[in-house]
């Protein structure tokens, strides 16, 4: 872990992951979850990150529900982040919509994602 990376963001999955990463224009930590997450390896997380700017950003869909109540007993300080559940997964949410979602959390994006989508 780069010294920097004072903020981490909680996904599912890779490809959200791959997402999301896309549009940072800063060092962020992203964790994947694989849409689970065990006692063990929650405990083993919670000691990584605790002293850290942590986001969660996880799918509106009831894996994604039931993976942000744990973590919001866990991570009680995390700020949470949410897609519109029409577009339920993060995967699925179109580009510029989650460069709006992390800029409003105060991070820093590619600024194309947000007037265009990125397309170029």
């Amino acid at each position: 872990m780069d010294e920097i990376e004072k903020k981490v963001l909680i996904v599912e999955g890779k490809t959200d992951r791959e997402k999301v990463k896309k549009l940072l224009n800063e060092p962020v930590e992203i964790i994947c979850t694989h849409g689970t997450i065990s006692f063990t390896k929650l405990e083993e997380l919670i000691n990584l990150i605790e002293d850290r700017e942590i986001y969660i950003l996880v799918d509106e869909d009831d894996a994604g529900h039931k993976l942000r109540k744990i973590l919001k007993r866990e991570l009680p300080n995390a700020q949470h982040l949410y897609t519109q559940s029409v577009y339920k997964e993060v995967a699925e949410t179109p580009l510029m919509y989650l460069a709006k979602i992390l800029m409003n959390a105060n991070f820093r994006i590619d600024q194309r994602y947000l007037f265009n989508g990125g397309a170029t």
